[in-house]
């Protein structure tokens, strides 16, 4: 007897109601890029009330929460992540009643928010900058930022051999002779964290969004916040090979983790299980362990987890890994496979494996089909995922950008970050025509691509085997099986060809083939859910190349 089962209609299921307690164990969380998600104005920025408008939208899809990118008043110099006021949204997304109600909107449809806060780095435009720059050597101001004199006989020279992540030199040179140092761009100043007065303002900043009603915060450059004493060199060691693979004198230091533990106590004086989610590159996933102890952060992005190639020893290996490095903390385990800072996995896996910044289109068709087999590979695994806006349209990144419409601030400046982020950013496409696809009425900030339509929520909904309904099948289905989420950790892998992953949770089981050839395999159970058309004949699957099946074993 043989069954045919469509990618993207789950069979029938008896639903379990979770009681809504450590809700961030296994939330579906959302990111949206304000600037590229929906433009309500028509002036060609996303905004706001773009975002308001298309919760139903978010909620339709089945996400738990939604993350919002930076929306604070900034002069954009690194698409918001430099911050002018804290306190303030930007005019370009709105004002604080639009994020107020905003909060709200999504609150009445079960919708949690979680905002970006950018403790490493604030904007020159900052008030604390902007006076100490005009004050001069003396201004107390000085010292809530690195500001230091230079080497060589008239400080010409940089006060050490740091490099900025994006490129050059991590010092810019004031008027007066002193430099400050910036991780990033040279708009970005880092703050002094040994200063009580930073310190002090963020606790403050934690509290005014907090009241306004936010269930968190995603906490940029977490990684970042402290310096080794003295600001030492690096003696010559590659910067580039070090980032991501070793403690830095500049990343990682352990001086973080008691910043952690004091916004965690004000955090907890709130009710509503608010939580904490760490930007943390680290060299490996025990050290990202260190940032979700019980009295610290509540999650940290799996960043080796998005770099892993689509390999099957490789993607065992770093899920095994995840899982046994979070189990002494207590905290759930992540996993994501783009964001804004990224190469969308549909063009990463289209590519041969080359880290996470790609330059070409690659073979689109062998891109999204990975892409959707590494979806459901990601939202089987336990504990909580993140979903990057766009990427439930199988959305590819757009490498073929005109250099004149990039604005990555490390497109301009040598070597650090390739400076390719813009084509993730692309405003993405809600109608198959219209202005901008639906984007807005005004066009868009990035240009999008021809053909973006038949890519948009439009184009795709209803449409069996879209990518758009196997995302809103596989969050059903993930909310509808106990035994998926946060449940059923650990889990339990079998053995099978070689080129294949098979686990199974309870009740529950996850089959890839992350080779391009088919495999003939027996079926653990009732297919509820696949990447790719799929075919069980006699008790087995012939299981097709980057294709991802979930089972009902129980």
């Amino acid at each position: 007897m043989n069954q045919q089962h469509p990618m993207d209609e789950p069979v029938a299921l008896a639903t379990t109601t979770r009681e809504p307690t450590d809700w961030w164990r296994d939330a579906v969380i959302y990111q949206v890029y304000p600037r590229s998600f929906a433009d309500s104005d028509g002036d060609g920025t996303g905004d706001l009330e773009g975002i308001r408008r298309r919760l139903p939208y978010l909620k339709g899809l089945g996400v738990d929460a939604v993350w919002l990118s930076p929306f604070y008043a900034s002069p954009q110099a690194d698409g918001g992540y430099d911050v002018a006021d804290y306190r303030a949204v930007d005019p370009m997304y709105g004002t604080l009643l639009d994020a107020d109600a905003l909060i709200r909107d999504a609150h009445a449809l079960g919708l949690r928010i979680i905002v970006d806060l950018v403790p490493n780095h604030s904007s020159d435009q900052h008030e604390w900058f902007r006076r100490a720059v005009e004050e001069g050597p003396g201004s107390p101001l000085r010292d809530r930022y690195h500001f230091r004199p230079g080497k060589g006989v008239d400080g010409e020279l940089p006060p050490n051999d740091w490099e900025s992540v994006f490129g050059g030199p991590a010092w810019t040179r004031v008027a007066d002779g002193a430099w400050f140092l910036h991780l990033f761009a040279p708009e970005q100043p880092d703050f002094n964290w040994e200063h009580p007065a930073v310190a002090d303002e963020f606790r403050s900043i934690l509290r005014f969004w907090l009241d306004m009603g936010v269930d968190g915060f995603r906490v940029d450059v977490a990684h970042g916040l402290v310096k080794a004493e003295g600001l030492p060199d690096l003696g010559g060691h590659d910067q580039l090979k070090l980032l991501g693979n070793d403690v830095t004198p500049f990343f990682d230091q352990d001086g973080v983790h008691e910043i952690y533990r004091t916004w965690r106590r004000i955090l907890d004086e709130y009710d509503g299980e608010r939580i904490f989610v760490a930007e943390a590159w680290t060299p490996t996933v025990e050290r990202t362990a260190n940032y979700v102890r019980p009295d610290e952060l509540h999650q940290a992005f799996n960043f080796q987890y998005l770099s892993t190639p689509w390999d099957a020893v490789a993607l065992r290996r770093i899920v095994d890994a995840s899982l046994d490095a979070m189990r002494p903390v207590g905290a759930p385990a992540t996993w994501v496979l783009s964001n804004h800072d990224v190469t969308r996995h549909a063009t990463r896996f289209a590519n041969p494996p080359g880290g996470t910044q790609i330059r070409t289109a690659g073979d689109r068709e062998l891109g999204l089909r990975r892409a959707r087999a590494a979806t459901l590979l990601m939202l089987a695994l336990p504990g909580s995922a993140y979903v990057y806006q766009g990427e439930e349209l199988g959305l590819p990144d757009v490498t073929d950008l005109p250099d004149e419409a990039r604005q990555d601030p490390s497109f301009f400046r040598a070597e650090g970050q390739d400076g390719f982020r813009d084509g993730c950013r692309v405003p993405i496409p809600w109608t198959r025509t219209g202005s901008s696809y639906g984007f807005g009425d005004g066009g868009s900030w990035l240009p999008q691509p021809d053909g973006w339509g038949e890519l948009s929520v439009e184009a795709q909904a209803g449409v069996p085997g879209s990518t758009l309904e196997l995302y809103r099948s596989a969050l059903a289905v993930r909310q509808a099986q106990p035994g998926l989420g946060a449940g059923g950790d650990p889990v339990w892998w079998d053995d099978v060809p070689e080129g294949v992953l098979a686990f199974e949770r309870p009740g529950f089981a996850c089959t890839v083939n992350v080779t391009g050839a088919p495999v003939r395999i027996p079926a653990p159970g009732t297919v509820l859910l696949a990447s790719s058309p799929v075919e069980v004949t006699d008790g087995d699957i012939e299981l097709p190349g980057d294709t991802t099946v979930w089972w009902a074993t129980a």
